[in-house]
Formats: structure tokens, sequence, C-alpha cells
């Protein structure tokens, strides 16, 4: 807030915004910002997590930006709205992964939360402890816990999973991730030779059908000796890949967990219902995890914060809003400008939908 105000902005937050975070209406108002039950009307800069709602849009100054996590080819209405009303949008997924970039990387530091979170959802879902302990009634041997993905969550997960005891294997279908998982003391299940599709920016791509097909190959028999999976896979601005499918899941034994932390994008497992527990044939249950960062909402707002700054920073020139989309951050993180839809896969879902 400090910051905030400092590089020219005034600040208002709406009633009870950060209750949940351990910050009160009182907080705020002593850092210096004001409590407004719509801080959105007339505001020249509107920082949201998801979506705002759509009428929010209409209220804001002519040439606004806002900015957050919107996932905009899944929510074309949004870029819709948003060039009607004369506002610009960028979503911080879309962000380059550059040096620049990484103070406002919401993507990666939300992930940290969500790889954290929903290893400990797992754990103590979980009816076994994940360590292994020897007592006078006897050895308990350590659980099993596969991660599927290794990008920032998964790399988490594997690493609260092994803070906990647990035995852990990880897999993603890029080579390069097997340093980064072994150096976590897990071991990494790979594929056999064969091309796969690397994404931009240290993300993984949507993969032709043969290489889905060894994954599955892969996995089936790794997730039916597992005790936990825990799914993290996630293509930035598109629909999670269904990598688990209903047949590993019933192969499980009574008791395994599945937590499935890209349920709100659609989820990595065919059973998942997002903000569910769905208990199948043979006794697993499978974990749909909504808003996995509000899991710890603390310090996922802390973090999420840091990030709103230093974006706001990056589009503030002597107290005023001033956007240079010749910057690589900017462009790469625009959505829409001027009226026009600027992100061409949401461009592509908005011409489909009116078709």
């Amino acid at each position: 807030m400090k910051t905030l105000l400092e590089s020219g902005f005034s600040v208002a937050v709406q009633p009870g915004a950060g209750v949940d975070a351990g910050f009160s209406d009182q907080d705020y108002e002593e850092a210096g910002a004001s409590i407004e039950e719509e801080p959105w009307r007339g505001a020249d800069f509107l920082a949201s997590l998801r979506a705002p709602a759509p009428e929010w849009l209409g209220l804001l100054n002519p040439g606004a930006v806002v900015v957050g996590l919107f996932s905009p080819a899944m929510e074309p209405d949004l870029a819709v709205g948003a060039a009607e009303a004369g506002v610009s949008l960028f979503s911080l997924e879309l962000l380059p992964r550059i040096t620049r970039a990484q103070s406002m990387d919401a993507l990666s530091s939300q992930a940290t939360v969500t790889g954290y979170w929903g290893t400990l959802v797992a754990a103590t879902r979980l009816p076994r402890f994940f360590p292994m302990l020897m007592t006078a009634a006897g050895t308990i041997p350590p659980a099993r816990v596969l991660v599927i993905g290794a990008g920032v969550a998964g790399l988490q997960a594997i690493a609260t999973a092994r803070r906990l005891g647990a035995a852990v294997v990880g897999h993603d279908v890029r080579p390069v991730s097997q340093t980064e998982v072994e150096s976590l003391g897990a071991k990494f299940l790979s594929l056999e030779a064969g091309d796969v599709t690397e994404g931009s920016g240290g993300y993984a791509a949507s993969q032709p059908a043969e290489v889905q097909r060894r994954q599955r190959e892969v996995l089936a028999p790794a997730i039916e000796n597992s005790d936990v999976v825990i799914t993290t896979a996630a293509i930035p601005g598109r629909r999670a890949p269904v990598i688990v499918t209903s047949e590993m899941v019933q192969s499980m034994r009574t008791g395994s967990v599945v937590v499935d932390l890209a349920a709100d994008t659609g989820g990595n497992c065919e059973l998942t219902q997002v903000g569910k527990e769905v208990r199948v044939p043979g006794g697993a249950v499978v974990i749909g995890v909504r808003n996995p960062p509000g899991g710890m909402p603390m310090h996922a707002s802390q973090l999420y914060s840091r990030n709103i700054v230093t974006f706001a920073q990056a589009v503030l020139s002597e107290g005023k809003i001033s956007l240079d989309l010749t910057d690589e951050v900017l462009e790469a993180s625009c959505v829409v400008y001027g009226g026009e839809i600027r992100h061409q896969p949401t461009a592509d879902r908005v011409g489909l939908a009116g078709a």
C-alpha cells in the first residue's frame, strides 16, 4: 500500500477485502487507503484476482487498466466487455519468462502456494502417515506420492511431500525437469524417447496424441502403486490437460487420494469435480481443489500484492497511466487495448463464438 501511494496512486479497497488474509479495513485505512463499496467506480487502475463482474468495466474511467489472472482464452466474454468499455486488459499469466518480469509473475507466486497447500490437503486426507515410523508396535513404511507436473507448483509439492517424509516420484513430459525433480530428493518418471512439444517460458504445451498415449502407459502402473497422486499440469490460458483416466484411479488401493490442483481450469483427472470429493469404485478419493492459493490466504495475498505493485509501477508515469506496448512485458500480457482484442487465442475464441 505504501509503495502504491508513494508511486502516485490513491488507493480504494472493498470493505472486508483483506479479512481472510488477516488484514482489517482499519489496517488499510491506517496505511492510507479509503474503504469504498464500489472502489472500481471512476478508477484508472483495477487490480483483481479473477475476472471482475462485467458491470464493473463500464464504471471505470475510459482508458483504465484492469490487471489480474484471467485465463482470457477461457473467458472470452471478459475481453469482449473490456473492448466495449474502452479499457485495457492485462493478464499476468501471459507475462514473458524474463528476469525483469519475475517480480510480477503471479502465476509462479500463486503456484508456490498451490503446491504447498495441495500436499497438506493430501496428507490430512490420506488415512495413513506420510513418513516412515519405527515404533514398538511395528514399522510403518512411508507413503508413496506421485506428483504429475514439475512446474513451480509440482516442485513445491515434491519438496513439501519430501519434508513430510514420503517416498516421492515426480513426472513431467519435459526431459529438462529431471534434474530439478532429482535435486529435491525424488525419483523422476520419464517417458521413452520421442518428440515432446515444448511450450514457451518453461511451460509444457499441448502434446501430440502419440505422446499422450505413451504418457498414460508410463503413468498407469505408477498411479496404481501410489498412495497419493497430486496433479499440477497446466497450460497457461488454456484448459488443463486430462492425464489421469478413471481406470487409473479405479486401480488404486482403498483409501488412496488424488488431489487435482488443476481443477479450476478443468482438471488433470477425468473424474475431477471442482470443489468436491469424489469417491470412486475401488475406494480411492479424487479431490478437486477449488482456488488452492485460498487455502493459505495470508502469504498468497502478500505474494500477489507484490506482483500487482510491480506491474502498477510499470504502467505509471508521473502519476498517470502510460502504456508503452513496445515494452515486451506489456506487449506479452496485453489482452485488450484500444478496443481491440490483441491476444490471439482469445480473439480466435471470440470469432468462433460469433460464428
